[in-house]
């Protein structure tokens, strides 16, 4: 996951401010980022029962995006929701709910349904820190507009971009980051302005910094260790500078900690102490590292990947953060050799290097094989926050090291007179060249979609609602997937939310008595046998004891209805439930039982 960092030089270049002609140019680039994004995601539109490949993902945020909308119209509680996993609902705060995501984007989700939402989400998170990390280099690192377009470009859509944003929206969601870089990272104040120096950048910092929470908690935690270690290099690279700019920084640090803390007290006690709250990880984290090997690799959903490398390098489609591909990573290292005399350049370079290896976890696998020789992260795995860490999204804080890398080159050879020519040879045409040959390997392709069952037409339409009383539920078959899909997910999302049920792809406690996370409801007897048929499609013989503890468990789910959609093992599914409950009646895409009678 996530993040990068830089910082101004000793000497920055003068802010440019563009003429009229200046911001039709930077409104061209930005315009680009957008229609590369919308290219992107063009498997998607106008097709709604699509998803991207990580399809158990996108239904996450799909309804947490209805959520919000949800929240924002009917004035709920939007860290908290009862309309799933009932009887004891969710805790969002302590869930990926991207709330500083949903909550703007209400008007799209209320007019087009969570799927356009979510796709407009992918399109800003991507576009947007595309666009984001260009003004930042336009305005504080280069003087060229096409450095900045060429630093932007990569920071927004380098291949660990494009496999995080079809799932992950709280990970590819970094347009924040070079906000809050610049904040952090001001040139010194004249002493005349020293404390607005502090205290506007200080405050507005501190706003930034609620907002990141309430997007992805998880790209501020890597946001703050890139940071923190792009600032100790840039200490031992220039002192004089270090020591000048250190107080401000600081006082900054501090006004923002206050700002932001005092906002975000409450939802850090409800994501800590509140209902629902868990302790640990519902997955091994530290298993997900990257192959030494993925490097120099491309990635799938590149021109040049397929999925058999991909697969072997990488923990999952969705992790491939690296892939940056043999040529980038000599260009970068040439870069750093011609231009290590600027602080910048070796800051850069340092933090880099270090989260490239912690990426590759506890023990170092080459090729797909395990090397036996531990991996730096070894070395912090235990401490506070990074234990719960994914160690194979450290990778992604090079993406922006290069792209700034990229940028600086650039602006090299294009503002330097001297540099248009040597000996006769067209260094600016020879540079081009080497960029672009560096860069094609990243040339991203639309991402890929998996099909997905559609919502049954007695869901979608309404026909639940005549035998569904308030503080009844829903019941979809299987009730609890854990961490499947989660087909009644899917059908509250897209139907806004509008009703009750059990279940649900979440992490939350393992039961009243256990804080340890887990994926999805605790198990019950019924959902354990309904979810062991619709995987095996093996019809079981059932007893009265399992027809007892159907009932129950209806009972402690306050169900009135249960409908079973599209199963790939539907009909063993079908004749279990009938065998359980009586039979069902047909309705439009799927099967309904009404157990109000039983349920009592």
């Amino acid at each position: 996951m996530t993040t990068g960092t830089t910082s101004p030089t000793t000497s920055p270049p003068p802010t440019v401010r563009p003429s009229g002609a200046g911001r039709l140019r930077d409104l061209l680039v930005v315009a680009a980022y957008l229609a590369l994004a919308v290219v992107l995601t063009s498997a998607q539109w106008g097709h709604p029962w699509r998803l991207f490949h990580q399809a158990g993902d996108q239904i996450l945020f799909e309804w947490m995006l209805a959520h919000a909308a949800h929240a924002v119209v009917d004035g709920e509680n939007p860290l908290f929701s009862a309309g799933l996993n009932a009887p004891d609902g969710v805790n969002l705060m302590a869930n990926t709910s991207v709330l500083g995501l949903g909550v703007p984007l209400t008007p799209v989700t209320l007019l087009f349904g969570s799927q356009v939402a979510f796709c407009v989400a992918v399109v800003c998170c991507l576009a947007g820190t595309a666009a984001a990390w260009y003004a930042l280099l336009r305005r504080r690192l280069v003087t060229t507009r096409s450095a900045a377009a060429v630093g932007g470009l990569i920071c927004g859509f380098a291949p660990g971009m494009i496999a995080q944003a079809g799932a992950h929206l709280h990970i590819a969601a970094q347009f924040l980051v070079p906000a809050i870089l610049a904040l952090v990272f001001r040139p010194a104040p004249e002493a005349a302005h020293r404390l607005a120096g502090v205290w506007r950048p200080g405050v507005v910092l501190g706003l930034l910094l609620v907002w990141q929470v309430f997007i992805g908690e998880e790209v501020l935690v890597f946001l703050a260790l890139a940071a923190g270690m792009f600032a100790l290099g840039y200490a031992l690279a220039d002192r004089v500078a270090a020591r000048r700019l250190a107080p401000a920084l600081f006082g900054r640090l501090a006004v923002a900690a206050g700002v932001a803390g005092v906002l975000l007290a409450y939802p850090l006690w409800f994501q800590f102490y509140g209902p629902q709250h868990y302790s640990g990880m519902a997955f091994a984290a530290q298993a997900f590292q990257l192959d030494a090997a993925s490097f120099t690799a491309s990635a799938r959903q590149t021109v040049f990947g397929d999925d058999w490398l991909p697969g072997l390098l990488s923990p999952n489609p969705t992790e491939e953060n690296s892939f940056f591909g043999p040529g980038l990573l000599v260009l970068a290292v040439v870069i750093v050799v011609w231009l290590w005399r600027r602080p910048l350049v070796r800051a850069l370079a340092g933090c880099g290097l270090v989260f490239a290896l912690l990426s590759l976890g506890t023990e170092l696998r080459f090729d797909g094989t395990a090397t036996g020789i531990p991996g730096p992260y070894r070395l912090v795995a235990g401490l506070p926050l990074l234990d719960l860490a994914v160690p194979a999204r450290f990778a992604l804080v090079c993406v922006p090291v290069l792209g700034v890398l990229v940028a600086l080159s650039v602006d090299r050879v294009w503002a330097a007179r001297e540099l248009s020519a040597v000996a006769g040879v067209p260094v600016r045409l020879l540079w081009a060249g080497a960029v672009a040959a560096a860069l094609l390997p990243l040339v991203p392709t639309p991402i890929r979609v998996v099909p997905v069952m559609p919502v049954p037409g007695f869901v979608a339409d309404g026909g639940w609602r005549p035998l569904v009383p308030p503080g009844r539920t829903v019941v979809a078959v299987p009730p609890v997937t854990g961490a499947a899909r989660s087909p009644v997910m899917l059908w509250s999302a897209r139907t806004g939310l509008a009703f009750t049920a059990p279940g649900g792809y979440f992490i939350g406690p393992s039961g009243p008595d256990d804080p340890a996370a887990r994926w999805g409801a605790p198990d019950r007897p019924t959902s354990v046998l309904l979810r062991r048929v619709a995987e095996t499609g093996a019809v079981p013989v059932l007893t009265d004891a399992d027809r007892r503890s159907a009932v129950e468990d209806l009972r402690h789910w306050r169900a009135a209805v249960v409908v079973l959609g599209p199963l790939t093992n539907g009909d063993p599914v079908r004749r279990t439930v009938d065998d359980l409950l009586g039979p069902g009646r047909p309705v439009d895409g799927g099967w309904v039982w009404d157990v109000r009678d039983q349920v009592g």
